[in-house]
C-alpha cells in the first residue's frame, strides 16, 4: 500500500448550504484537474449490509460496483464533501488501491466550498434519496 499523505489543500467548517452541516473547505487555490483528496475506504461485507439502512451511517456511504452493489465509506474528509447539482469537484474510487479521490473540476478559490454531485455523474440531475 502506498503511503497517504494529507493534502493540507482542505479544511472543514459549517457549511453555507442550508441543512448541510459540516463542509469541505479549499484552504489555497486548487487548480482544475488537480486532485484535493486522496481518501482511504474502508469497504464494507456484504453479510455486514443487513442492519445498515437503520444507522445514520447509510447517509455517508459511497456506492460503487458494476450495479452500485458495493459500498465504502471514505475517511479522511471523504464523506464530509456536501452535494451540489453545479459541483466543483468529481470523485472516483479506486477500488483495488482502496482509496477515493477527489479532483476539482474547475478552479477552486482559497475558502471556497468543495462539492461533487451524490448521483456521481457531475451533469446528472435526478433527485436524490434525501430531500436538499
Amino acid at each position: 500500500m502506498k503511503n497517504l499523505i494529507t493534502s493540507g489543500k482542505i479544511y472543514v467548517k459549517q457549511s453555507n448550504i442550508h441543512n448541510a452541516g459540516r463542509g469541505v473547505y479549499a484552504n489555497r487555490d486548487i487548480k482544475k484537474n488537480e486532485v484535493i483528496e486522496k481518501c482511504p475506504i474502508i469497504e464494507v461485507p456484504k453479510h455486514d449490509l443487513a442492519n445498515l439502512n437503520e444507522s445514520i451511517l447509510v447517509t455517508y456511504f459511497f456506492y460503487f460496483g458494476k450495479n452500485k452493489e458495493r459500498l465504502a465509506v471514505a475517511l479522511g474528509f471523504g464523506s464530509l464533501y456536501n452535494h451540489s447539482y453545479k459541483p466543483n469537484a468529481k470523485y472516483i474510487i479506486k477500488p483495488t488501491e482502496k482509496t477515493i479521490d477527489f479532483i476539482a473540476l474547475e478552479n477552486i478559490k482559497k475558502n471556497e466550498e468543495t462539492t461533487f454531485n451524490y448521483n456521481h455523474n457531475p451533469k446528472n440531475k435526478r433527485p436524490l434519496w434525501f430531500d436538499i
